[in-house]
């Protein structure tokens, strides 16, 4: 005959292995196994980690091709990236924009300081001259023409007669100016066959009716070989 306390410790492990079996029988026929380790403190926490260097990773990429390194991202970073995108075709559309302005300007600055684009030497005052030379520069200034035109104007005489105003040449052209005839100068005084100030009068009138500007006077000749 068992013992009492031998069956009732008999049972006791008998309830203790069917419950076990019952566990055991449970988490077998359960199918969402990984909900129960999704929530481990340890599985939470690698999940976290993983999230945040994803982010990582695709916010250090926007800068290479916004909208390919956030396809599968979610509206407000593709929003997001969109915006960022967008500044810097901005940025660079301004910094074109000033590139243009600044060369602009610098053609404008190029141009104001190049009043004169004939080549030609511009005097600062009529001291540097003298002779026939100085008598012309004053007769022109007072005449309203700056010394830029002064500078044309030294040139285009100096080619046509070396501001000699006894020159002549073969064809019958006389003077500073080399008046062709001669004899035109002769609406700018009687002396004009002698006489510098009236050639340089003459000659001053002609280019101004003509050309307007000794300066272009001097393009004309540059072009032709005459004025």
């Amino acid at each position: 005959m068992i013992p009492l306390l031998t069956r009732y410790g008999a049972k006791a492990a008998a309830v203790l292995v069917l419950a076990l079996g019952a566990v055991i029988v449970v988490n077998a026929v359960n199918d969402k196994p990984s909900e129960e380790d999704a929530q481990h403190p340890s599985q939470a926490a690698a999940e976290q980690q993983a999230e945040a260097e994803e982010a990582y990773e695709e916010v250090r990429y926007l800068h290479v091709n916004y909208i390919a390194e956030t396809a599968g991202a979610d509206v407000t970073v593709k929003a997001e990236a969109v915006g960022d995108y967008a500044m810097d075709k901005a940025a660079g559309l301004d910094s074109a924009q000033e590139d243009a302005d600044k060369a602009a300007a610098e053609a404008e600055a190029a141009a104001a300081a190049n009043t004169n684009p004939t080549s030609v030497d511009i005097p600062s005052s009529c001291d540097e001259y003298s002779g026939n030379k100085a008598t012309g520069c004053a007769m022109a200034v007072e005449r309203g023409f700056s010394l830029d035109e002064v500078g044309c104007l030294v040139a285009l005489w100096d080619r046509e007669s070396g501001w000699n105003h006894l020159a002549e040449n073969s064809i019958g052209a006389y003077g500073i100016p080399q008046a062709l005839p001669g004899p035109k100068m002769e609406s700018a005084g009687s002396d004009w066959e002698t006489n510098p100030v009236t050639q340089i009068k003459w000659g001053l009138g002609y280019i101004e009716g003509r050309y307007g500007t000794p300066c272009e006077a001097w393009n004309h000749s540059e072009e032709v070989g005459w004025y």
